[in-house]
């Protein structure tokens, strides 16, 4: 089937690359609409108690979020000095009612929790016009400059500010990591495929992988929120795929052109063996991240959508395009090359190559000393994994800004000098005909260990909101544990309490993430399996698969624990630590971590499985796809690690978590898993590593996906004696 379509590309070659520039040019100019479609919202259950309690406040109480707080200070007046309160009241008088639907003030409402201890600071609190955070944001950015009151300092914080930050310092990131990164990797792919034209290929391919992932979720725009966190995984997948799928497929054609065949037998080869693999690490890694879907947070949903989005065109790009591109350029694809400038020697010839290198080499002292090479890297492992076992899960709080962003200064002021969680309650909404009920429900709330204040702070008929406040930080465990005991105090008979807020979205968040996180982790593992037996006829080799990728996971999580959830490097990489992790960031890292290292396992065991077809030997066709692939997964690994790099050093934090920690997982994954552990354990397995059921078997031969139009010579046979090679 691959061979069929590789003369099909070539021989519709100029069509290919005219339809794949009209593409182009309209998701240029579509596709890149999607920025102002995007949310920062989406890390809430919206079927959780928490949403169904803001639900409910806002349809019988009316919309009264704390969506801006203004920041009003200064040192020579208190609050109680008329010319301060003219100060703030005149200034916020002034607003349009159109823009900002309510404000709150100290003056207005009484409530010590708007002053300062000292008495020389408030702040008010706006309520802003607008459907979501996106709208909100914008609507802020109207009357921003207004705020200001004369003879006081004025700084604006609060949820929208903050979610306004946030998006517009992740589009910044994302516009700097693009500039930096596409020149770099254009150098580092000239200097690994030694020419210009060959390195310019997988580029291309990962600038519609782009594009055509942005396309897709500008039209999914249309139908559900799309989180603005998505685009900065397109990113990282659209390139960093389009690197391994262009190096593998560049590589395979070069080397076809080496023995001599013609420019559409080179292509057909190269698509009926890289293109097969190509294909089979699409799919893997689509599958991977395809577990994403089953969580109803916004935020991992659209991280999923977008990534399969990025995997998909760039596979589809990857098999269409690239070999249209390689049928127009021929030995071409050798153009502006630099090894005259390094003079490098003639290259041996292919089938020598595989048998000498550094790769073999490497092989083969792994082959020697199987036990000491798998212990060794396992106890690494293992030992770098530990930290995970005490890893604290929590939320996000404007300390994913960076130190000094104007709204993460305001709520750090905020809770430093006036009433703690002012700003972030508790909140109960109460649905009760009796008010003896409600009130002896307060009562209860107030005697619960932890509680600081308990008041009704608005009614509407049966419903009536009741504002907690507590000491404490809003995202730690201890705050989680106060919901619940909340949540246990009964409700008013014939009545119903919903218990909402920041904190008890965080705990819903939560308990959701561990119910479906099972789920995930089975649909990931059993897809996989099935893919990987499907692609190289084996039921022992997906399992090791699937335990080689835990390992690299626990690896990188482990680390995780140490720098972000400890703060050390906190420094260095210039963030704050929490103390714990944000929840959905470990599901995504597992996710994406999971599809890459599945890219790398299928690169090299259909090099492995070719010459175990070829030979029947394990020992040398380990070896020798060691040798034809190594170069290849770590370069890929390199140049992907470039584009991550980027990543990780983004002004908000838990992009640079996402970004140590696929930097972390795909270094461990090439080098010492892929690299070491990889060979160590089928050197170990011997040809069982080959080995499936004889049903399995014959399912494999006539249904299973070879590289290449007929059935492997080595699907049927037996278990063999495993070749040592000499010390």
């Amino acid at each position: 089937m691959f061979e069929r379509l590789g003369r099909t590309m070539f021989r519709r070659r100029w069509w290919v690359v005219g339809l794949s520039v009209a593409f182009f040019a309209f998701a240029g100019i579509w596709g890149t609409q999607v920025f102002g479609a995007l949310t920062t919202e989406g890390f809430e259950d919206p079927a959780s108690e928490s949403s169904r309690a803001l639900d409910r406040a806002e349809a019988t109480l009316g919309r009264t979020g704390n969506d801006v707080v203004v920041l009003y200070t200064s040192r020579a007046m208190t609050v109680d000095d008329p010319r301060f309160e003219r100060a703030v009241t005149e200034t916020l008088g002034t607003l349009p009612r159109d823009v900002v639907t309510r404000t709150l003030t100290y003056w207005g409402t009484n409530s010590p929790g708007l002053v300062s201890h000292d008495r020389h600071a408030t702040f008010a609190v706006l309520t802003m016009a607008g459907d979501d955070e996106t709208e909100r944001g914008d609507a802020l950015a109207q009357i921003e400059d207004e705020l200001g009151a004369p003879g006081l300092r004025t700084q604006v914080g609060g949820v929208t500010a903050v979610s306004y930050d946030i998006r517009e310092r992740v589009a910044a990131d994302i516009a700097r990591a693009e500039t930096i990164s596409i020149p770099v990797l254009l150098v580092l792919l000239v200097l690994l495929f030694g020419g210009v034209a060959a390195a310019s290929l997988p580029l291309a391919i990962g600038g519609l992988a782009i594009l055509g992932a942005f396309t897709a979720l500008h039209g999914l725009s249309y139908l559900t929120d799309v989180s603005v966190f998505s685009i900065n995984l397109v990113t990282i997948l659209g390139l960093g795929l389009a690197i391994d799928y262009g190096l593998f497929m560049v590589g395979r054609f070069r080397e076809e052109i080496t023995r001599g065949l013609g420019v559409e037998d080179a292509v057909a080869r190269t698509m009926a063996t890289a293109g097969h693999t190509v294909a089979v690490s699409g799919v893997t890694v689509a599958v991977s991240l395809a577990g994403l879907l089953i969580f109803p947070m916004t935020f991992l949903r659209s991280m999923g959508f977008g990534g399969l989005s990025a995997v998909v065109v760039a596979m589809l790009a990857a098999l269409t395009l690239l070999p249209a591109l390689l049928g127009i350029l021929g030995p071409r694809v050798e153009a502006l090359s630099i090894r005259r400038l390094f003079r490098r020697p003639p290259k041996a010839p292919a089938q020598a190559e595989v048998t000498h290198g550094f790769w073999y080499g490497l092989a083969h002292s792994i082959m020697r000393r199987p036990v000491v090479y798998a212990v060794g890297v396992l106890a690494v492992l293992l030992l770098a994994a530990s930290p995970f076992l005490r890893v604290e899960f929590g939320g996000i709080d404007p300390r994913v800004l960076p130190a000094g962003t104007e709204s993460r200064v305001v709520s750090e002021t905020v809770d430093r000098d006036f009433v703690q969680n002012s700003q972030v309650p508790i909140e109960a909404i109460v649905t009760s005909p009796d008010p003896a009920g409600l009130e002896r429900y307060v009562a209860a709330v107030r005697g619960v260990d932890g509680v600081g204040t308990a008041e009704v702070t608005g009614q509407s008929g049966d419903v009536s909101r009741v504002t907690i406040n507590y000491q404490g930080d809003p995202i730690s465990a201890e705050a989680r544990d106060l919901v619940s005991r909340i949540r246990a105090v009964p409700a008013p008979p014939g009545g119903e309490v919903l218990v909402g807020g920041m904190t008890a979205r965080l705990a819903d968040q939560l308990d959701r993430v561990g119910d479906l996180l099972p789920w995930m982790a089975l649909i990931i593992a059993g897809a996989t399996f099935v893919l990987l037996f499907l692609a190289f006829g084996s039921i022992v080799l997906p399992i090791k698969a699937i335990v080689m990728n835990i390992l690299s996971l626990g690896a990188s999580f482990g680390a995780l624990v140490l720098i972000f959830q400890d703060g050390h490097l906190s420094g260095p990489l210039n963030f704050t630590s929490t103390g714990t992790l944000e929840a959905t960031q470990p599901i995504l890292v597992l996710a994406v971590v999971f599809g890459l290292s599945m890219d790398y396992e299928v690169f090299l065991m259909s090099r492995i499985r070719e010459e175990y077809d070829r030979t029947g030997d394990n020992t040398m066709a380990v070896a020798v796809g060691l040798q034809r692939s190594g170069r290849i997964i770590t370069s890929a690994a390199l140049l992907i690690l470039v584009v991550i790099g980027l990543f990780s050093i983004s002004g908000i934090t838990f992009i640079k978590l996402i970004g140590v920690a696929l930097i972390i997982a795909i270094l461990v994954d090439a080098t010492i898993v892929r690299a070491l552990l990889v060979p160590a354990t089928m050197r170990l397995l011997g040809n069982a590593n080959w080995w499936a059921p004889a049903p399995l078997r014959r399912f494999y031969v006539r249904h299973g996906l070879h590289e290449g139009d007929d059935p492997p010579p080595a699907a049927d046979r037996g278990p063999q004696p495993a070749h040592t090679p000499a010390s």
